[in-house]
């Protein structure tokens, strides 16, 4: 029993100094990475229609007659026009490539400074891909 314990909270200060969750292996951490880059180069190139490639079906579903990547492109125009905005942008995605990931079955989070989109940044094992929720 007290080894488990311990085991138990090795494991808790090892998540909360960064280290990825137990079950999360090398090609997880990396894939997350690579969602999230995909993502915010996407933001950074004008590109709707690849930004909503890494989102989670429901969120790429056609809303009002408007398709994701129609949405998407009207919001990345919005946004784009701040110098605040492209500058977060810029930094994520250089903080991506070594962003803390977090794995815990289907569902991952990777640390970022800010939010990649509505407060989340939150990843979704679905369709054999990590997807990116809202």
């Amino acid at each position: 029993m007290r080894r488990v314990a311990a085991a138990l909270a090795v494991l808790g200060a090892l998540v909360l100094a960064g280290a990825p969750a137990a079950d999360a292996n090398q090609e997880q951490v990396s894939w997350v990475r690579a969602a999230a880059a995909r993502f915010v180069n996407a933001e950074l190139d004008g590109n709707g229609a690849e930004a909503c490639a890494v989102l989670v079906m429901s969120m790429r579903m056609t809303e009002h007659g408007r398709t994701c990547a129609q949405r998407w492109d009207a919001r990345i125009r919005a946004m784009d026009k701040s110098a605040a905005v492209r500058r977060r942008w810029r930094a994520q995605a250089r903080e991506v490539p070594s962003a803390v990931v977090r794995v815990n079955g289907n569902h991952a989070t990777i640390v970022l400074p800010t939010r990649l989109i509505a407060g989340a940044n939150h990843f979704l094992w679905t369709e054999n891909c990590w997807m990116l929720t809202g």
